[in-house]
């Protein structure tokens, strides 16, 4: 059965909208304070692309491998599904991106805003990579 991956395409066009208006030659016309809101706009819109991005591949993987090989599996065992069946190329760049997340939601400081802010831009891409796999391979 194919996923429905609406609410992926979603997720990836708001990031991508968010990186638009964070790109560095629109946001230096702004403020300090307001510079910072696009920021966090920007990390908001990656943590949940993110959620639904790790989410996708795992339903992806269990409807087409068997529930059995994803269920109660770790994230860097996950990942490494999803390259090996060719839905991601870098385990080790989604381990970032995983680890990016978890700070997200534990932590806030400008430093770490800063780096997760530059990191939302390289998974963006990844983001986009991963939805084509899945739109290819979706039956």
């Amino acid at each position: 059965m194919p996923l429905d991956l609406n609410s992926l395409r979603k997720g990836i066009l708001s990031l991508e909208k968010a990186l638009e208006v964070a790109a560095a030659e629109k946001i230096s016309v702004y403020d300090k304070a307001t510079q910072e809101v696009i920021k966090a706009g920007v990390i908001q819109n990656f943590e949940f692309t993110y959620e639904l991005c790790w989410k996708f591949m795992k339903r992806w993987l269990g409807n087409n491998l068997g529930s059995t090989y994803v269920d109660g599996i770790t994230r860097r065992e996950l990942f490494r599904l999803g390259a090996e069946n060719r839905l991601i190329t870098d385990v080790n760049g989604w381990m970032e991106y995983h680890e990016a997340r978890n700070e997200t939601a534990h932590t806030y400081d400008s430093e770490k805003a800063d780096e997760i802010f530059r990191i939302a831009r390289s998974f963006y891409a990844d983001a986009k990579r991963l939805l084509e796999a899945l739109e290819t391979r979706n039956d």
